[in-house]
């Protein structure tokens, strides 16, 4: 099936999105370098409250020193909001690995992990792959299923579903990470697609479906709703004012 692609961008000052459609559907694409943007994950703010919303993000990271250029919500979570799998921030293990066999999407295997290293390198591991290599990440979300690997759409994912929502993912191709989110209701099969065939990321997690949120100032996004789980930020310095100055003698 041939599919047709429009695009329009709206490129920021140290970001990159843009609105494409795929298939008569609207997406907003963000696209980021590794090397030169730090890609982090975030749970609760300075004083240990859990982070409600985008605003609370933005505030908590400004506090310490630090501008946010886009967010998304970052995994499926429990209804006490604790992460369901792998959940690294700033090096600390928040909740340890899931290995466990259930229903839903976040267990549809092969699931995964999405991770930076210490050095900021990013990948996305299949679970059990990850579990073997004793992995030690910077930052790191666990979620399912994996949308591509190595090129190929997970074998479950099926064209004719009738399951379709809003849904957000990650995908990463080297040090290019790339995060999406659909306009309107979508299958897995399509957005796995948008990754492989559109997007071009050999590697793609999907992130979550219906509470799907996005937070980039440069498109005017700033989404609301219920209270979040994970959040996944990119961020840079925030610039220092230049002090005043004295007027000469």
């Amino acid at each position: 099936m041939a599919w047709g692609v429009s695009l329009w961008a709206a490129t920021a000052k140290g970001a990159d999105c843009e609105r494409l459609r795929r298939a008569g559907v609207g997406y907003v694409v963000c696209t980021f370098d590794a090397r030169h943007h730090d890609v982090g994950l975030f749970h609760r703010d300075l004083d240990g409250r859990l982070l409600d919303d985008f605003p609370a993000l933005v505030t908590s990271l400004e506090d310490d020193g630090r501008t946010v250029l886009f967010a998304m919500n970052a995994g499926m979570y429990r209804p006490d909001r604790g992460a369901v799998g792998l959940l690294v921030t700033a090096g600390a293990e928040l909740e340890p690995l899931n290995m466990q066999e259930g229903a839903g999407n976040f267990f549809l295997k092969p699931n995964g992990v999405f991770w930076i290293d210490a050095n900021g390198a990013p990948a996305i591991t299949e679970t059990n792959r990850f579990a073997a290599l004793a992995l030690e990440p910077r930052e790191a979300t666990q979620s399912g299923p994996l949308l591509v690997v190595d090129g190929a759409l997970h074998p479950a994912l099926r064209e004719g579903s009738r399951s379709r929502f809003i849904r957000n993912g990650v995908g990463v191709d080297g040090d290019r990470v790339v995060f999406a989110i659909s306009d309107r209701p979508v299958t897995l099969h399509a957005f796995a697609g948008l990754f492989r065939d559109t997007l071009k990321t050999p590697n793609a997690l999907y992130l979550d479906g219906a509470v799907s949120r996005l937070y980039a100032p440069e498109l005017g996004r700033n989404d609301t709703g219920v209270p979040m789980g994970p959040v996944i930020a990119v961020t840079h310095a925030a610039l220092q004012k230049k002090p005043a100055e004295s007027p000469a003698p």
